[in-house]
């Protein structure tokens, strides 16, 4: 799908927003990056985009929340304290996966077995050289 280069948080939620506008009933997207590159703020975009007026934060200790309250229902999950695929099993994943709300997975290669395979790639960049905010997103996928 190719890439998108920002210069600002406000940017990035922008990135995000304009991804969220476009979603379609079931997709999944996964989300990758460092800590601190912006992953939360590109998933509260893509929420705004969907409609989705409720504070959306990192379900760190939850791994997914869920917002209903948008065009669609809205699945952000965070398995990076995920110990191992059961944990995913025990919270129904698969009514997740396979319904017709937006799946967004952040740390998703810790759960690599269970991403369907047309789910679509997000990769969050910094390069400091480029300036302390500046980021570059990644989108593969079909």
């Amino acid at each position: 799908m190719g890439w998108i280069e920002t210069n600002s948080a406000e940017e990035t939620f922008a990135a995000g927003r304009r991804l969220g506008l476009s979603a379609r009933p079931g997709e999944i997207y996964t989300l990758n990056g460092e800590l601190g590159v912006g992953k939360t703020v590109f998933t509260q975009g893509m929420a705004a985009g969907l409609g989705i007026t409720e504070t959306v934060n990192s379900p760190t200790f939850t791994i997914v929340q869920i917002y209903e309250k948008g065009r669609l229902p809205f699945y952000h999950f965070d398995v990076y304290r995920i110990g191992d695929l059961e944990e995913m099993d025990e919270i129904g994943y698969e009514d997740y996966f396979y319904g017709n709300g937006i799946c967004m997975i952040e740390w998703a290669d810790r759960i690599r077995e269970l991403i369907p395979a047309d789910a679509k790639n997000i990769t969050i960049e910094k390069d400091l050289k480029k300036g302390v905010d500046y980021r570059k997103i990644l989108i593969k996928g079909k």
